[in-house]
């Protein structure tokens, strides 16, 4: 027939795979799992920060045993992360001289150390209330050095385009172990004490310790270091992080949320405790559950942000910080709310709460790791956990304060107001200057 082709000749396209699409996203979801040292390095972490959550815990549980007044939790938190405040920068310096992977031998080691301190004091029935403010500020020395080496050290095991998927991941599986330490603690103060948590996490650090010595040294992606410097120079070489951070202006504005939301956000070390026992009345088997609640939503929130391929933008950004704050300051209604229906809608409040913690907590920490050169990101990491954790403590002491002195719910007030407050005025700043002229164009 004229016009007409042969049948043979009409191309024909292969039926479409209706599974594929879910293929593709469990294929990002896990991308970074691909490669040999983040697997091993994923599945340390794994069990140690169960550990850690277990000993959290715990050790939150101790202090209000032994003393009833909520500012010694604050304490507690103050001590732990205020050294990130003031040597975070010399720690991300030495994750940009030094190797990583042996730094984190290093820091790991000490931290069991020091686990292990507890679970003898405890077990001995030896513990006093400074004791664990004196261990809880010898790990905040630790953590100044670990926790930028931790986030810098990343991006040496996954290549740049496996990077959001592994940030994604790390947030998953500390929320994976939010879920399960809290939970597992809770019953097992109930059931046999609180030392045996102290001994279990000083092991978990061993799983670590183990992951980083079975490494391929030879695969990790190669990383300039910075020259061995002295006096002034080595001031200048750390705050070369900071320089970054202000002259950065995508950064610059990612910042001022992360400030903001580490100073009121991220409290529920301290509100979490005083919830359970001022707000609902309960014990630590209800504290395990708020715990646990969270950490189901924020290990939601870190599975979802998995699955992106690209980059988290300027609005997610906003998105979820402002609805973080929302949700936060929301959870003080809970205290009007009648008892026989208490517990399910605040488990509800902070399940949602922890998805947006954790979405936003990863795509930010993303958003600053693909932003720096991969010569200066210990350092740039240093700056991001020294405002996100560093002044944490200046939270905890605030919130805590305020639950002394007014009330736990409007602790969360306290906490969630300013989060609203600060994706508010970032959005304002980032359309300002999608508003502006380029270089070169007339004004």
């Amino acid at each position: 027939m004229l016009g007409l082709p042969h049948r043979a000749q009409v191309p024909h396209a292969p039926p479409p795979d209706p599974a594929a699409p879910g293929r593709a996203a469990r294929g990002r979801m896990s991308s970074a799992l691909r490669y040999r040292n983040y697997r091993l390095f994923w599945t340390g972490q794994l069990i140690s920060v169960t550990g850690t959550f277990m000993q959290s815990t715990a050790q939150q549980w101790l202090v209000l045993t032994l003393s009833s007044n909520p500012l010694d939790l604050g304490i507690v938190g103050a001590l732990q992360f205020g050294p990130l405040l003031v040597l975070a920068p010399f720690g991300g310096a030495i994750a940009d001289r030094l190797s990583r992977r042996r730094v984190l031998m290093l820091t790991q080691a000490s931290a069991g150390i020091l686990a292990s301190a507890l679970f003898l004091l405890t077990a001995t029935h030896l513990v006093q209330i400074w004791h664990v403010f004196l261990l809880a500020l010898l790990l905040g020395f630790v953590n100044a050095v670990d926790m930028p080496t931790r986030q810098a050290f990343v991006s040496e095991m996954v290549p740049p385009k496996s990077l959001l998927n592994a940030v994604s991941l790390n947030s998953a599986q500390f929320n994976a172990s939010r879920i399960v330490g809290p939970g597992v603690a809770g019953a097992m103060i109930a059931l046999l004490g609180i030392p045996i948590l102290f001994l279990l996490n000083a092991l978990s650090y061993v799983a670590v310790i183990v992951g980083l010595i079975l490494m391929r040294p030879a695969d990790l992606m190669p990383v300039p270091r910075s020259a061995a410097t002295h006096g002034i120079a080595r001031l200048r070489a750390i705050g070369e992080g900071a320089g970054f951070v202000l002259r950065t202006p995508i950064v610059a504005i990612t910042f001022i949320m992360v400030t903001v939301v580490g100073i009121f956000g991220f409290n529920f070390n301290v509100l979490l405790p005083l919830e359970a026992t001022r707000g609902l009345h309960a014990g630590s088997a209800i504290f395990g559950l708020l715990s646990s609640a969270m950490g189901v939503g924020a290990l939601s929130g870190a599975l979802l942000l998995a699955r992106r391929a690209s980059a988290p933008t300027n609005r997610l950004l906003v998105g979820m910080a402002l609805s973080f704050g929302i949700l936060e300051t929301s959870i003080a209604l809970t205290g009007w709310v009648p008892a026989a229906i208490a517990l399910p809608i605040t488990m509800a409040l902070f399940a949602t709460t922890g998805f947006f913690m954790s979405s936003f907590s990863a795509a930010a920490n993303t958003r600053v790791q693909l932003s720096s050169p991969p010569e200066l990101r210990g350092r740039v990491m240093s700056v991001y956990m020294m405002v996100f954790a560093g002044t944490t403590p200046i939270g905890n002491l605030l919130v805590s304060g305020v639950a002394g002195a007014v009330g736990v719910s409007f602790s969360f007030i306290v906490g969630g107001v300013p989060c609203i407050l600060a994706a508010l005025v970032s959005a304002a700043l980032w359309r300002r200057r999608a508003r502006a002229p380029h270089p070169g164009q007339p004004h």
